[in-house]
């Protein structure tokens, strides 16, 4: 694909702890558009201790997706910011079909369309090792990887020396709550999209710079400035 793009609207798919985070701040840099996490701006809401957050860490430490009415609406304001105005990546939005409809309406509303949908796929068992071995610092914020990115005592931040905690919702049961809702909820949306002729499949089971290439090469030429 060689497409030269005024614009560029993404939506990255996939379950959790499948790498799309990490992708989209490459492409966010690639492209120069801002990558919006719907996670990102909930836990800002939960740290800040907002109404709103301690609503949805209530629902998201059960393994539950947050109502549609809560996120519809921080999309919304997000994407009329703006450095939103010459496209936005989308990680975490929408989850389900539902608020693909939601999305498509804001889009409509701001005189927008969707370029592309990239689905990463990542096998389940190893969804679930990557995101139970994570540990965060309470303090700093600082996330590591027992197994890939461990920090040097096992049990404390390099930075601050604070021992480092598992979130609620990293936990096994928890990851395979998140993995069935994916399937069941979050999944048939692929087939939305495909019916639209936007989907791009990637292996997300490969290394970071593999999956980076895999979209890189199905978006084809950057933005022009």
């Amino acid at each position: 694909m060689t497409s030269i793009y005024r614009s560029l609207n993404l939506i990255l798919l996939g379950p959790p702890g499948c790498g799309k985070g990490t992708q989209a701040k490459v492409l966010s840099e690639k492209y120069h558009v801002p990558h919006v996490s719907t996670g990102d701006m909930l836990r800002s809401e939960v740290r800040r201790g907002t109404e709103l957050g301690m609503k949805a860490k209530e629902i998201m430490d059960r393994g539950e997706l947050v109502p549609d009415s809560i996120v519809g609406s921080m999309i919304l304001r997000r994407l009329d910011e703006a450095d939103c105005a010459r496209g936005v990546i989308l990680d975490g939005y929408p989850r389900n079909v539902e608020q693909a409809g939601v999305l498509d309406g804001i889009l409509a509303e701001l005189g927008r369309t969707l370029e592309r949908v990239i689905v990463i796929e990542v096998d389940d068992d190893v969804i679930v090792r990557r995101l139970g071995g994570r540990r965060s610092c309470p303090k700093c914020g600082r996330v590591y990887h027992m197994e890939y990115n461990p920090p040097r005592d096992d049990a404390t931040c390099d930075d601050c020396g604070i021992a480092l905690v598992q979130r609620d919702d990293d936990r096994e049961d928890v990851i395979r709550e998140r993995l069935r809702l994916y399937h069941e909820k979050t999944a048939p949306l692929v087939q939305l999209y495909e019916q639209r002729g936007l989907v791009v499949r990637v292996d997300g089971n490969q290394p970071v710079e593999g999956v980076t290439e895999g979209i890189v090469e199905a978006l084809g030429t950057p933005l022009n400035r």
